[in-house]
């Protein structure tokens, strides 16, 4: 189960790694600083998504969780809630080692 999370964790990565390098393609491109927020990198990659993934959760938790979605996350750079998402997927995977090593009880 670790290594699905650590696997869900690269991707993420990847990710935000890929939005981070646009962003600043667009910024030198344009000569000044251009981050595309999450809201706007969803509607460019796939449009009908975000109506689907809005009618989900309103319907599941209610429209007070899809008010504080539109407000709070979808304003952010698209590279820091990938980011974001990777590092909280890196831990959940995360296994501490052994203080005694392999053979340890």
């Amino acid at each position: 189960m670790r290594f699905v999370f650590r696997l869900l964790s690269l991707i993420a990565l990847c990710i935000a790694v890929a939005a981070g390098v646009l962003d600043s393609i667009a910024s030198v491109s344009a000569s000044e600083v251009m981050v595309t927020p999450l809201g706007i990198a969803w509607l460019e990659l796939s449009p009908d998504t975000l109506s689907v993934v809005s009618d989900t959760v309103q319907r599941d938790w209610g429209p007070n969780a899809w008010g504080f979605t539109i407000r709070w996350l979808l304003p952010l750079p698209a590279f820091s809630v990938f980011l974001a998402l990777s590092l909280v997927l890196w831990m959940i995977g995360y296994k501490r080692r052994s203080p005694a090593g392999r053979f340890a009880a």
